[in-house]
């Protein structure tokens, strides 16, 4: 099969496309014929790190169709069209075949397309558990969202609508227009205001792409309020991992999320998606065959919403 194997010795480029051997499923993992794959930070920020998948094959959130299952599944069936995140299985979803444990995957809905569903599973669930799990998110409250326009971003807006409270987006002028289709109350262009100078007040600050300073996070909290931050510079999330705790002595809790797959959340935020109450915003979509591209434009930060690679569709004309 296909495969963008990672290759530190390449000149040109470190993600190529080669041919490896076609997995075999164990008889606890079904065999995917991956049509849709969605890149995420923890890709581009492992290969940064040297942070290198077993098989030096990237990708986690994946969907597509089971072509083969091992003989203790019970859970799937060939042909069953599914998706999911791949990571706790050492990830490998950039390739056209991917073997998996049954647990790590849930059905797509039929009315759901292969590039919506792989833009779901890391984004919405990191969005999820920072607003429901860490951050405690009630009705009424008034939530920031700073990083708003990226995968993760577009879905906690989104979620923290569906949880009845009153957000504020910041993002920079690109995504002003679509933080209001996604309804956000308000919507902050960094470029041109700064949000701390504000004598508002949050019950709630989910960090994504977060730049500032902890004391400036900590600084908009209510009384009571909660700063999770969930991504952004290494430096800040070690700042957040490491005193965190200390700035939390008081009414005011700073906190760091280390997502992890769910699949009871994954199949809380499908049903959401199938019923229209959330929309995966995909920015591009990409052909397998440029899969470095598509890392190389997700890298810079810039993404509105998600980076697509598609395997199968028009768009794919592979080379080799």
């Amino acid at each position: 099969m296909k495969a963008v194997v990672y290759d530190k010795n390449d000149s040109n480029d470190k993600l190529v496309l080669r041919e490896v051997e076609k997995p075999i499923p164990k008889d606890n993992q079904v065999l995917i014929k991956v049509y849709a794959v969605s890149l995420n930070a923890a890709d581009y920020r492992s290969m940064k790190m040297g942070i290198i998948p077993k098989n030096k094959i990237f990708g986690s959130d994946i969907s597509g169709k089971i072509e083969a299952v091992g003989k203790d599944i019970t859970k799937f069936s060939i042909d069953d069209e599914v998706f999911g995140d791949i990571s706790a299985c050492g990830f490998g979803g950039l390739a056209e075949y991917v073997a998996v444990s049954e647990n790590a995957l849930t059905f797509k809905p039929h009315g759901i397309s292969f590039e919506s569903a792989a833009a779901v599973p890391m984004s919405a669930v990191t969005a999820l558990q920072a607003l429901r799990n860490k951050g405690n998110i009630q009705k009424g409250q008034t939530v920031l969202i700073y990083g708003a326009g990226g995968g993760v971003g577009t879905f906690a807006v989104q979620l923290a609508k569906y949880y009845d409270t009153e957000v504020t987006a910041v993002c920079g002028e690109r995504n002003v227009d679509l933080m209001r289709s996604l309804k956000a109350d308000f919507v902050i262009d960094y470029h041109k205001d700064d949000f701390s100078q504000s004598n508002k007040r949050y019950d709630l600050v989910i960090a994504v792409n977060g730049n500032r300073s902890l004391s400036t996070y900590k600084h908009v909290l209510s009384t009571n309020g909660i700063y999770v931050n969930i991504g952004g510079a290494l430096s800040q999330v070690f700042k957040s991992i490491l005193f965190g705790g200390l700035m939390s002595i008081g009414s005011k809790k700073m906190r760091f999320l280390a997502a992890k797959p769910n699949i009871e959340d994954l199949k809380f935020i499908i049903k959401l998606v199938e019923e229209g109450q959330i929309i995966p915003v995909v920015d591009k979509l990409y052909p397998f065959y440029e899969t470095s591209e598509a890392m190389k434009y997700i890298s810079n930060g810039h993404a509105q919403g998600k980076v697509i690679v598609v395997f199968v569709g028009d768009i794919v004309k592979d080379p080799l």
